[in-house]
């Protein structure tokens, strides 16, 4: 299905879940990982055009985004890692019965557009991969990159890999700063790879080594348009938001 069509479909069932939702426009305020970025900027304009609500984002790394919220960030609904979802339900800070699966996503390698683009189909052919690669960028406080520190340890070459490593912050992804010439290799979330067209999608990492990453939404305790932000998340599980989920290189978790 093109992005038309999947627009056309999400306009379709928002339409149907704003006859479910109190009138009175509402201004949501959501914080979301980097992961579903692509995602929930497609799905944006149909949520609003339906409910007449108007979506504000905070983007970001997981790991700094829970951060802020713990400090009492002010928002609505939270997008982030399933981990980081119920961490925060457990301290009170998001509202349990309103926690709900979104989407499970894979990490991948990326390379320049153009490039030629390495074996990574073993595990061994992977860290063939990063040792000729003359630079490996990642998100230092993202889940990926988190991942990768532990992972390179033990697959040996951490050491190696000292002096190529790029550590970035959360506003400068991997597969931007790969598709501007930063770096020879990125490595992030398959689908903060896709949405940049200078990159290219390698391929997933080998599946002995895979970090498959679940990532749920849920309500602020403390949120001003809760019942707004629960709309929402019903229309991101909703079908039509699974099939923009799945273009977007994201594996669609239901309700």
């Amino acid at each position: 299905m093109n992005e038309t069509k999947l627009t056309a479909a999400a306009v379709g069932l928002a339409l149907l879940l704003a006859a479910h939702v109190p009138a009175g426009a509402a201004e949501v305020k959501v914080i979301s990982s980097n992961g579903l970025k692509s995602t929930l900027e497609q799905l944006a304009p149909a949520f609003e055009k339906a409910t007449e609500h108007k979506l504000t984002f905070t983007w970001g790394a997981a790991v700094p985004l829970k951060a802020a919220i713990e400090r009492g960030a002010t928002f609505d609904l939270a997008v982030l890692t399933a981990a980081a979802v119920d961490d925060l339900v457990r301290q009170g800070k998001l509202v349990a019965a309103t926690r709900a699966m979104l989407a499970n996503s894979g990490a991948g390698v990326a390379v320049r557009k153009g490039a030629p683009k390495p074996d990574i189909s073993t595990v061994e052919a992977f860290k063939k991969a990063l040792l000729e690669a003359k630079s490996v960028a990642y998100v230092e406080q993202g889940g990926t990159g988190i991942y990768l520190k532990a992972l390179l340890q033990r697959l040996g070459i951490a050491d190696a890999l000292k002096n190529k490593l790029k550590p970035l912050p959360p506003e400068n992804p991997a597969a931007k700063a790969v598709a501007n010439g930063e770096a020879e290799i990125g490595m992030t979330q398959i689908s903060e790879i896709l949405p940049y067209s200078g990159a290219e999608l390698v391929g997933p990492f080998p599946k002995e080594i895979q970090l498959t990453t679940s990532f749920a939404a849920a309500v602020g305790t403390n949120a001003r348009e809760a019942e707004a932000a629960k709309a929402l998340i019903k229309f991101l599980t909703g079908p039509s938001a699974a099939e923009v989920l799945k273009s977007k290189g994201l594996d669609p978790a239901g309700p």
